[in-house]
């Protein structure tokens, strides 16, 4: 298949391995930001073909596992309240909140239903004029847009019984509060090439400078990761800093001009809590003041909800580069797939969830190399 087998190649892949081990004469620790890269390291043994020196650490990109513990409870008090249906995307379902999750509720009853797009809940909404449609959207920028979208076509159509419930957060503000950190050990980041595609990478040159940290806008196959580390690793080693474009297939420096002009005709910056990190400073988009009539925050008036996270689960130190999953003492023994006490271990993106499917299956088979 064009633009995924050519990535996937083995003999690259182990040319670029072999340059790596080449160039490499001391110790790094890079982070690659996204989930999905993390899930493409431990499912094709990326890790295992880079030299000693190289440590890669795993970041906050995963739009679940940030979502904070309050606005899920919130989403969860909205959809046990009459009249509502609450509409989110599968990856959601099973989430924990403080006390339980959607597919709980939704086996007990409560009308919560799983869309493939934000643009269906509005499309429910027209058909279902008595009954408020609430959609819980998460994401990075990367979904924003889809959100975003979603708000316009409803305010157009002039549906009122239509509203957002978002928690949509921001990768430059994440990457300024990681490396503001007194204990902070990254070296170099491999930035998210699906968030670049929308946002383009213009925010993320004054970060390199700022912080004198090499960002390379890397895709999510072997090949794509490979080359992304070898080309952070190259400037770490010259001792230049710079933004490259690894992901140049698809990400454009601007990014997609459209898609950013709707972002800010809807949205305004906020800060934002990230669950199991806490807040980061306008890390987040909210709902402009002339679109309140469609934020479902406002609508249900649960803003004031407030919990606690679980003192013992540690996806906040993993999704800050800190702590792997296994060093968890929770990690596949109390929170697992089937009870997670963390959204890294039930989301499709989570680390935690990486290291049981992966890592655990390598184990049983004696299987390193899958590519």
């Amino acid at each position: 298949m064009k633009y995924q087998d050519e990535y996937r190649d083995a003999d690259l892949v182990r040319r670029l391995a072999a340059e790596l081990e080449h160039i490499t004469t001391r110790d790094w620790t890079l982070m690659e930001i996204c989930g999905g890269q993390t899930h493409s390291i431990l499912k094709y043994g990326i890790d295992d073909f880079l030299p000693p020196e190289i440590r890669l650490v795993h970041g906050p990109g995963c739009p679940v596992c940030v979502t904070p513990l309050e606005l899920i409870d919130q989403a969860l008090t909205i959809a046990r309240m009459p009249g509502v249906i609450l509409t989110t995307f599968g990856d959601m379902m099973r989430v924990p909140g403080s006390e339980t999750d959607f597919l709980t509720l939704k086996a007990n009853g409560v009308d919560i239903r799983m869309v493939y797009s934000p643009l269906d809940a509005v499309r429910l909404a027209e058909r279902t004029p008595d009954k408020e449609i609430v959609f819980f959207g998460v994401g990075f920028e990367t979904t924003s847009p889809a959100n975003a979208m979603a708000v316009k076509v409803a305010a157009q159509l002039g549906l009122r019984n239509f509203s957002l419930l978002a928690s949509q957060v921001l990768v430059p503000p994440a990457i300024r509060f990681l490396m503001s950190q007194p204990d902070c050990e990254i070296q170099g980041f491999l930035a998210a090439g699906h968030v670049c595609t929308v946002m383009g990478y213009e925010e993320y040159e004054p970060l390199a400078e700022e912080f004198s940290i090499p960002i390379v806008v890397t895709g999510f196959e072997p090949v794509d990761i490979l080359s992304g580390v070898l080309q952070v690793v190259r400037q770490l080693e010259s001792g230049s800093v710079s933004v490259v474009n690894q992901y140049n297939r698809i990400v454009r420096r601007e990014g997609n001009v459209q898609a950013r002009q709707l972002l800010k005709d809807l949205f305004t910056i906020t800060d934002r809590n990230w669950r199991g990190i806490g807040e980061i400073p306008s890390s987040g988009f909210r709902l402009r003041e002339e679109y309140a009539a469609w934020d479902a925050e406002k609508k249900f008036n649960v803003g004031s909800i407030k919990t606690k996270e679980s003192a013992d689960c540690m996806a906040g130190q993993v999704m800050m580069g800190k702590a792997e999953p296994t060093d968890c003492p929770l990690f596949g023994t109390v929170c697992n797939p089937e009870r997670p006490v963390g959204a890294p271990m039930v989301s499709s993106e989570g680390a935690c969830a990486a290291y049981f499917t992966y890592r655990r299956r390598e184990s049983m088979a004696g299987e390193t190399d899958q590519i």
